[in-house]
Formats: structure tokens, C-alpha cells, sequence
């Protein structure tokens, strides 16, 4: 299936220069949506899925059901969305597109998961790659993390970078390449 066929563009929203993706048309495409997140799937190489809001959560979620191998989606989100517990949220501050962010993410529900053996590994999903920001800056501060859990201590290591889309032409691939492989299923090039 051709997925650029299923997105639409809408171009200097939501300010000039930007290029908006529009992926909500797969929400209105049974067929598209049900074939998407079977890749997603079959791209996924951890128990973990860590997704960023919101529109990450659409594609993600449906993992749980479907998916053999997910077994704990990990929701990252903006700021006074995460309920928490003392010392359970992170907050990371990303560079978008659009300009400085920070977005949360909480440590329980990392070890709500599944450990290999003694790491929590994770696939980041999002819906695009433009920039980068947003995933190396999640991706680096998870990296950092350490998981007690039954009085062991647990590494986290992002093992992957999924996304629907990706804008090859405007992050810097050596970081993220660093980090983890990275895996899109569109991508738009440069004019």
C-alpha cells in the first residue's frame, strides 16, 4: 500500500514554512489504518512502545490487541497530563519545528513492562520525523534512566526509531542514527 497516497499536506499551517502532515485520513481508511499498524508491528522489536501524544497513541494502542510481542505502551505527554507519584516524572525538554517543548513521561509505567534481561528495551513510535528533536531528546533521556524494580536495577535503551513519516532532509541523521536505527514507512524529500 502506497501511504503517501492516504496522508494529506497542508502547507505554511500552523505558520509559515511549515509543512503539516496530516495523518487522520488513516482514521477514515479502514483498510490503510488496519494495514499501518500491522507494519508498525512487524517493525517493533520490543515488549515496550514508548509514543508520544497524541496522535502517536492512535497507532500504538491498537498494538496491545493485535501485537504478539507488545505488551506495554508508554505514553509520553505534555505538561499537567501525567498524573504522579514523587520522583516518578521526567520531564525532557525537546526542540520541535515549532521551538522549545518539554513533554513527560513517567518511570512506572517503564517498569509496568517487560524486562530483557536486564534492561527495559523500548521502541519509540511517533507519527512524524522532522526535526528530530522531539525523539533524540526523549530517546537521550530514557537512555539515561535506571529502573529498581523487586530490588534489581534495570538499564533502559531505546532499541528503535519507528515513524509514519520522515523528513529526511531536515534532522541530523548522525544523532539519531547513534542513538538507535530508524524505520519510516513515508518519506518526503526535499524540493
Amino acid at each position: 500500500m502506497n501511504y503517501k497516497d492516504v496522508i494529506n499536506h497542508y502547507p505554511d499551517f500552523p505558520k509559515p514554512g511549515i509543512d503539516f502532515i496530516d495523518i487522520i485520513p488513516f482514521m477514515s481508511n479502514k483498510e490503510a489504518y488496519n494495514q499501518l499498524v500491522a507494519d508498525i508491528d512487524a517493525s517493533v522489536h520490543s515488549p515496550n512502545v514508548i509514543t508520544v501524544e497524541a496522535r502517536g497513541f492512535l497507532f500504538a494502542a491498537p498494538l496491545l490487541t493485535q501485537s504478539k510481542l507488545v505488551q506495554n505502551i508508554v505514553p509520553i505527554r505534555k505538561k499537567g497530563k501525567l498524573p504522579f507519584a514523587k520522583g516518578d516524572l521526567r520531564d525532557v525538554q525537546i526542540m520541535k519545528e515549532y521551538g522549545p517543548d518539554h513533554v513527560y513521561y513517567r518511570l512506572s509505567d517503564i517498569a509496568a513492562g517487560k524486562p530483557e534481561g536486564d534492561t527495559f528495551y523500548l521502541s519509540f513510535f511517533d507519527d512524524i520525523l522532522a526535526t528530530g528533536g522531539t525523539a533524540a531528546g526523549i530517546a537521550e533521556s530514557l537512555n539515561r534512566e535506571r529502573i529498581v524494580l523487586d530490588g534489581k536495577e534495570y538499564k533502559v535503551k531505546v532499541r528503535e526509531f519507528i515513524f509514519i513519516v520522515e523528513f529526511p532532509d531536515l534532522y541530523d541523521h548522525a544523532r539519531l542514527e547513534a542513538i538507535a536505527p530508524i524505520k519510516s514507512f513515508v518519506k518526503i524529500e526535499g524540493d
